[in-house]
């Protein structure tokens, strides 16, 4: 079979959720034996989102090969199992790199270079890159942005071409708003009527519409927009809101959206999707009774989509053990010797969250010690790991003034410190320690019992290191350093035995968690987080 495009685009307001929607089909078109995978294209002109602040773009997200990407990628590997790499997130910012960078080199041969067909063949080029591959039957590609965006003008443009170029094997679905006017208790239609328009205007009539809505949208209007936008009456579905992105896969099942994409794109419709162990998993969910109460340290609590992998973690593992997950989002800058007992009391576990820079850094130590001293199950993550390490440091080892480099250059025990090949790196973008790297754990650790082995791979984001001048010392002292890179001997993991669960990681282990294959290191804490609520009450 020729490899397929499906290109999923959005209308009338952003966050409608067209990456749930592309997981959710590529996650049935997966589950009836097809070769799959999803790229993003991002309209912002900044490379990557590895220089954005959270508050600007929530999570980046980090690939196995290091590429810092949009958090939908997160969405895409959670949902199909399959691990994602540079080539599925694109930015207009590498777009334009590149095409200038083939400039600056004479590949144009002295021609002008513009937008068509330059900055499009770029695109295009991006597109079918990994349709080459011959990996895969289908390509989803999500265009991110909204339809009259002056951003995302040339990704549909190069949609358009390769819609005449290829037009047996691709597809569009469309997903836009049906909004619900409280005051007259109509749904109106206008907005979806509005943003097709606009869309064929550009030259890309749409195969399916997907239409978001919070309440049923009855069977004779979704037959109206169909006739108003030029699309069959039965490939007019609906997204209602759901109590879990999870069930949205089903939902699209039920009203046989990746049927409807098979038959338009004439591809084999012999069976139908092996949906089990995610039927499963929703059971799981949806009957969980007992709950285990979860807290999140961090400094950007009040935007849940800075942790968005960490979340999803802590609720696969939950799911997998029975439970419903209470998560509690504790910000560590309002985090006092004085109040910690109360904001930490009542909790079963303690996750302190990853991130950059000095803000917040101190109530991390206090949640820490107060977390170490009651013997509360603790995971520490990557910045929380090396807070872990300087708490223990200040308090256990008597170092007072133990602290990170990059929180105080002029520390007399830098006990976390720049990592030697990065001195000499002074741009910030895409030059951190980022992507999968191997770990030795050590045998009997609480880690390796989590892993049920002691060679593992897991996903980095980081500049700064334990500084293993200080390991004798923190051995000795009972913080035991139990996961190191073999080949560098970078501290990767730390743990207290003595204590019930207490364990730092340099690396991200939420980034490779997903719903049929949940982090072994979540699963353990989870299960320790649960032992002891059980054991208070």
């Amino acid at each position: 079979m020729e490899t397929k495009y499906i290109f999923v685009t959005g209308g009338v307001v952003s966050s409608l959720g067209k990456g749930i929607i592309a997981s959710s089909l590529a996650c049935l078109l997966k589950a009836r034996g097809f070769r799959v995978t999803i790229q993003k294209f991002d309209p912002y002109i900044n490379i990557d989102p590895g220089t954005l602040n959270p508050y600007e773009h929530g999570e980046c997200y980090v690939t196995v090969d290091g590429h810092e990407a949009d958090l939908d990628l997160g969405h895409y590997e959670r949902f199909t199992n399959i691990a994602t790499t540079r080539a599925n997130n694109v930015t207009t910012g590498r777009i334009y790199q590149s095409v200038i960078d083939k400039e600056r080199r004479g590949d144009y041969l002295g021609k002008t270079v513009q937008i068509i067909p330059h900055i499009t063949d770029e695109i295009k080029r991006c597109v079918m890159a990994l349709g080459k591959t011959g990996k895969f039957d289908f390509i989803i590609t999500e265009i991110g942005g909204v339809v009259g965006d002056i951003e995302s003008l040339p990704f549909l443009e190069a949609v358009r071409q390769m819609r005449w170029e290829y037009e047996d094997d691709t597809l569009c679905v469309h997903l836009t708003y049906v909004p619900y006017i409280a005051a007259a208790k109509e749904l109106k239609t206008k907005p979806t009527q509005h943003s097709v328009k606009q869309l064929q205007q550009l030259g890309i009539q749409p195969d399916v519409l997907v239409l978001r809505t919070e309440h049923d949208i009855p069977a004779e209007m979704r037959r109206k927009i169909a006739r108003f936008c030029n699309v069959s009456p039965n490939a007019v579905v609906q997204s209602k809101d759901a109590p879990s992105i999870y069930r949205i896969p089903v939902l699209m099942h039920e009203q046989h959206l990746d049927d409807i994409v098979l038959r338009k794109l004439h591809a084999p419709l012999e069976k139908e999707p092996d949906m089990e162990p995610w039927h499963d998993f929703l059971t799981a969910m949806e009957t969980a009774e007992k709950k285990v109460t979860i807290g999140l340290v961090g400094k950007y609590v009040e935007l849940q989509d800075a942790y968005k992998s960490i979340n999803e973690a802590l609720f696969q593992a939950a799911t997998y053990a029975g439970r419903r997950l209470d998560l509690k989002y504790i910000h560590s800058e309002k985090i006092t010797h004085e109040n910690v007992g109360e904001k930490l009391a009542g909790l079963d576990g303690v996750v302190v969250a990853p991130g950059f820079g000095q803000r917040g850094i101190e109530g991390k130590f206090v949640a820490l010690e107060w977390c170490r001293t009651h013997d509360v199950p603790t995971l520490g993550i990557c910045l929380g790991m090396q807070c872990m390490v300087i708490e223990f440091a200040r308090n256990v080892l008597g170092l007072k003034d133990a602290n990170s480099t990059e929180m105080d250059p002029h520390t007399p025990h830098n006990v976390i410190d720049l990592m030697e090949e990065q001195k000499s790196i002074h741009n910030m973008g895409g030059t951190m320690r980022l992507g999968a790297y191997d770990c030795r754990l050590k045998e009997g650790s609480r880690v390796a019992e989590a892993y049920g082995r002691t060679d593992i791979s897991e996903r980095h984001r980081h500049r700064f290191e334990f500084n293993n001048d200080y390991r004798e010392a923190f051995e000795k002292a009972g913080m035991k350093c139990v996961g190191e890179n073999p080949e560098t001997h970078l501290v990767e993991v730390v743990e207290l035995p003595e204590k019930r669960w207490y364990v730092g990681t340099q690396y991200h282990p939420e980034y490779q968690s997903t719903v049929l294959a949940p982090s072994p290191l979540f699963k353990s804490f989870v299960g320790a987080a649960i032992e002891y609520g059980e054991e208070k009450n």
